[in-house]
């Protein structure tokens, strides 16, 4: 226990140096030489934390009951064939937090690196018919899992850890979970899931451990807002 409230302290202390704080930065001026502090603006440092607030809700999600060390996955063995699984997934559903809420049309893209990493870009609207956003992270596969664990990073020093819970033969779907079970997303290739097709991965997510009752859809099509289910 002393082990996670020092990891959750040094999240908190990190988000708040670099995203609230915003340490000063010695500038020198051209003629005399001297250093100046130079200090952003309020406006820059408040959208410095909001920039930072997904990652932040991520990290210390897993910080209020999971050890920082992994929990056993599911009793799949597989591998992840990481060049396959890269590409375009569609967030079918999730289980909403604060970071993700508000987004529609959301998916994430992977390209891996040639050092093994993967490049993570998270992609959304904030509204339909809007310009899609895009937030760049970078994933590292934790060795030893099979490619089914990932350390992901959206700002330094902050990471949390995801696991892939499982994925279909044919890597049409697949689904995500912090190791904790606390956050969890539904993911498929094409950007609209037949009911059945959400039911019988709903019924799979409560089964590998997550409390799939908190799942919600997300709208990825326009046709889909308002309707129940979706957030």
């Amino acid at each position: 226990m002393t082990k996670v409230m020092a990891r959750c302290a040094h999240f908190r202390n990190a988000w708040h140096s670099r995203c609230v704080g915003y340490p000063q930065r010695s500038i020198k001026g051209p003629s005399t030489g001297n250093a100046a502090m130079h200090t952003p603006s309020p406006s820059i440092r408040r959208t410095a934390a909001w920039l930072c607030l997904p990652l932040l809700a991520i990290a210390l999600s897993g910080c209020a009951s999971a050890p920082p060390e992994s929990t056993a996955m599911n009793a799949q063995t597989t591998p992840v064939d990481l060049p396959r699984f890269m590409g375009t997934w569609h967030v079918i559903a999730n289980i909403p937090y604060f970071a993700e809420n508000g987004k529609v049309a959301t998916r994430d893209e992977y390209r891996l690196r040639p050092d093994g990493r993967i490049d993570n870009d998270f992609v959304f609207k904030k509204a339909f018919g809007e310009e899609d956003r895009r937030w760049k992270g970078v994933s590292t596969v934790v060795p030893g899992t099979q490619g089914r664990e990932w350390k992901v990073q959206f700002i330094w020093p902050i990471s949390t850890r995801l696991q892939v819970l499982e994925v279909s033969p044919d890597y049409q779907t697949a689904l995500l979970a912090t190791p904790n079970r606390k956050m969890a997303w539904v993911f498929a290739r094409d950007a609209v899931l037949s009911d059945a097709d959400y039911a019988t991965l709903k019924t799979r997510m409560g089964e590998l451990g997550v409390d799939a009752s908190q799942l919600q859809r997300v709208p990825q099509v326009a046709e889909q807002m308002g309707k129940p289910g979706f957030q």
